[in-house]
């Protein structure tokens, strides 16, 4: 029998990859970090805020570097724009805790930093899952989440333009 080989089913041949281009920087990346929570107020005008830090190289983002501050309140407002405008299934948020804000608790409840820490470390999980997501990274609410300071909640939806 003859060797036939179809070219539709021959192996790529692959170039070794050299230390340079192990270490070298990525061709594309997008690092989100939730970091430095602080909590403001008090009695029951007290919240917890954390601030939010992008850096990317990925075109469809015109600021490469930002940093914001955001509450657990804007990361919900995040999650029903998206469930309501586009096309992916949204991850789940870190708990609510309602049993955490019962008043006559013998602890800080939603103030313990052990709390909080739980509740930074999920909340660093959604964001990047969902700003990884590349339908999701079209989404007008999403850079505005992720890059401007003050969120417009009258903003009209839909998704950015490359220009």
């Amino acid at each position: 029998m003859a060797d036939v080989t179809n070219d539709s089913t021959r192996r790529l041949v692959s170039k070794k990859q050299t230390l340079d281009d192990a270490y070298a920087a990525p061709a594309n990346f997008l690092e989100i970090d939730v970091v430095n929570p602080i909590t403001h107020g008090v009695g029951n005008k007290r919240y917890t805020d954390y601030e939010v830090r992008m850096r990317t190289n990925l075109p469809v983002f015109k600021v490469k570097e930002s940093s914001v501050r955001r509450r657990y309140s804007d990361f919900e407002w995040l999650r029903n724009e998206l469930e309501r405008d586009s096309k992916i299934v949204v991850p789940p948020l870190p708990g609510k805790a309602l049993k955490r804000q019962l008043p006559f608790r013998g602890d800080d409840g939603i103030y313990e930093e052990e709390f909080i820490e739980d509740r930074r470390k999920g909340l660093e999980v959604f964001i990047n899952k969902i700003a990884g997501h590349p339908l999701a990274q079209n989404e007008k609410c999403l850079h505005m989440f992720i890059q401007e300071a003050v969120i417009d909640k009258n903003y009209v939806p839909g998704k950015i333009r490359n220009t």
